[in-house]
């Protein structure tokens, strides 16, 4: 596994130096802020979650704050507005942290601060002109640091939660199937012979959860039977490389792919090969190419072939992730106007899912953003365009080499790289080439202005 992971992180290297003219800064279509709201006492955060919803045909944009879970109409991204918002039961600067998930028409909102906080069931269908409360009530729910819903069961999954009603329980689980009136499934300490003290966060998909621990580390189980999960796969905190809080993660859309963050300063986000259950590899690691010590990143997403994250400091980060070995950054936008430091501040959460393909961000500082799709912000496409067009004969080689292809090669630039990511020698544009090589590994690329595509050359004399 370590080899694999070298062999990666080169390419990923030669790619992303390539590439670097393709990390484009996102287009801000508009913002929203307001200046009567006050910054929690912790982190002198006023914005939290954000989360989007389509109804109506309307587009529109969720954010949390310190007063509560506010509506915007995003549907003229450019001209964004306030329509409606639902005060929580506990307000002010002893809120950090809301969540929010949406199941058939109804926003479902946590609060994880506050004696009087609630879970709040909110009924969407009346808007843009108000939003209906169905539920309030912090009986089974006072407290939820996340909450995620598998729309496919009407599974609630609720994270480090408790109410007054109900103990303190690190993964409970809800029946939602009347949206209005959850019920409480089961509670988890231990899944398999993985015990764990807190769920920090969820990412659930028919029936199978990916659960990140904090300290603990991370599981994958499987709840088709909600009462008596399978515990799939684990990972205790010694178990992978740049280990701390383990924070959340995501899968990608073909499942074969889960990425996952350690919410601890210079930490990067871990890219995990899933499709050899039990075991998963290690492919990779990456970062937002910050130039401060205090990089983190919090929440991550995956739309299609593109991996978001709100990076704190680093505003929102985005990668092309078609090609899971060779990732590209392709996008940043810099929300927060904070000096980086010891501490946690900045962009807090991305939503990339709505129909339009608009991007929201919340900042913890700063407020909601608006940016444009991927799809105009990235205009040409990054990682490994050719990569099926062309190969290397004979491979492993002694001194000589072929390149098979059908492409023009006087229209790339074809450099041959070392295991450091050095180049040593730009090719003539021709299919046949002779080297006078140690064994080793090596990396001949090719590439255009938009294009880059990288193999490995093994010299074995």
């Amino acid at each position: 596994m370590t080899r694999i992971k070298n062999i990666i992180t080169v390419i990923t290297i030669l790619s992303a130096a390539c590439m670097s003219a393709q990390v484009t800064q996102g287009t801000l279509l508009s913002t929203w802020s307001d200046s009567t709201l006050v910054g929690s006492n912790a982190f002198n955060n006023t914005y939290n979650e954000v989360w989007g919803v389509v109804v109506n045909n309307i587009e529109y944009a969720v954010l949390g704050t310190t007063f509560g879970t506010h509506f915007f109409d995003v549907s003229d991204p450019s001209d964004i507005t306030e329509v409606y918002r639902v005060a929580g039961k506990t307000q002010g600067g002893a809120i950090i942290h809301r969540d929010f998930h949406d199941y058939n028409g109804f926003l479902y909102g946590v609060a994880d601060e506050g004696a009087q906080s609630t879970l709040q069931v909110m009924d969407m269908s009346f808007l843009p002109d108000s939003v209906s409360i169905v539920y309030d009530s912090k009986e089974f729910i006072r407290r939820s640091h996340n909450i995620f819903i598998d729309s496919s069961s009407a599974i609630m999954y609720s994270c480090i939660s408790d109410g007054d009603n109900v103990s303190f329980s690190p993964l409970r689980l809800f029946d939602i199937s009347d949206p209005t009136q959850p019920v409480i499934i089961s509670d988890f300490r231990e899944i398999g012979n993985f015990r764990f003290t807190q769920v920090h966060d969820a990412y659930v998909k028919n029936d199978t959860a990916y659960l990140n621990c904090g300290p603990g580390g991370f599981i994958m189980a499987d709840f088709t039977d909600p009462v008596n999960p399978v515990n799939i796969v684990s990972l205790g905190s010694s178990d992978y490389p740049q280990s701390g809080y383990n924070h959340s993660g995501w899968l990608s859309e073909d499942g074969e792919t889960y990425f996952m963050a350690d919410e601890n300063h210079g930490r990067d986000i871990k890219v995990f090969d899933m499709t050899d259950l039990p075991d998963i590899k290690l492919l990779d690691t990456i970062d937002a190419s910050a130039s401060h010590n205090f990089s983190i990143p919090h929440n991550q997403v995956v739309a299609g072939n593109y991996l978001y994250s709100s990076y704190y400091y680093d505003g929102l980060q985005v990668w092309d992730i078609e090609d899971p070995e060779n990732i590209i950054r392709v996008m940043h936008y810099p929300t927060s106007t904070v000096t980086p430091r010891d501490n946690f501040e900045g962009s807090w959460g991305v939503y990339p899912f709505l129909p339009s393909g608009i991007i929201l961000v919340s900042d913890m500082q700063e407020g909601l953003f608006v940016l444009d799709g991927i799809a105009n912000s990235v205009a040409t496409k990054s990682i490994d365009t050719i990569k099926n067009d062309w190969t290397i004969t004979p491979n492993p080689i002694a001194d000589q080499f072929g390149i098979s292809t059908d492409l023009d090669l006087h229209k790339y630039q074809i450099s041959l790289f070392n295991e450091n990511g050095q180049i040593i020698k730009v090719l003539e544009p021709k299919t046949q080439h002779n080297v006078n090589l140690p064994s080793g590994v090596y990396y001949l690329n090719l590439s255009t202005e938009n294009i880059s595509s990288t193999k490995a050359l093994i010299i074995g004399k």
